[in-house]
């Protein structure tokens, strides 16, 4: 993949991972999310700052696939946490970095398991310091080798 399309992929995990947090947040229906970032946010300057031209099929992807397979993914997210932890009490942004992740693994065979691991380690580091990337990447470390083999 070069190195622009690699970009791409990255920045529409960024778009995803927020999108995925707005539709948790305000139940926003999938199509008007959709539509809100092609038209808003991906790959336009918002207060100065500029979101990087994303790759928007795969965004779509990761968007609508995380949600269709909400439960699934909880569930299995729910299985690799450490005792005492459940899903409801991760924070609502390390919760969506998680789902669209365990998303990749599950349903994106052709994105390798160590670059979805390592691209949703560093969409963590967007939000959180180095405790939480690495927990990001233990539980999609172990999401892979279940659904991985």
């Amino acid at each position: 993949m070069s190195r622009s399309s690699s970009q791409a992929r990255a920045a529409a995990r960024l778009a995803a991972v927020q999108a995925l947090y707005q539709h948790q947040m305000e139940g926003t229906v999938v199509v008007r999310l959709l539509d809100e970032f092609h038209q808003h946010r991906i790959g336009q300057e918002i207060e100065g700052e500029e979101y990087a031209e994303a790759d928007v099929t795969f965004f779509d992807d990761v968007v609508r696939g995380t949600i269709a397979r909400r439960d699934e993914i909880d569930g299995l997210l729910s299985a690799k946490l450490a005792e005492g932890w459940s899903i409801t009490r991760l924070d609502k942004t390390m919760l969506q970095i998680l789902r669209a992740g365990a998303y990749e693994l599950l349903a994106r065979a052709d994105v390798p398991v160590a670059s979805a691991i390592s691209e949703y380690v560093d969409v963590a580091k967007a939000f959180f310091d180095d405790r939480e990337a690495k927990f990001v990447n233990g539980v999609l470390d172990a999401v892979a080798r279940e659904v991985r083999s």
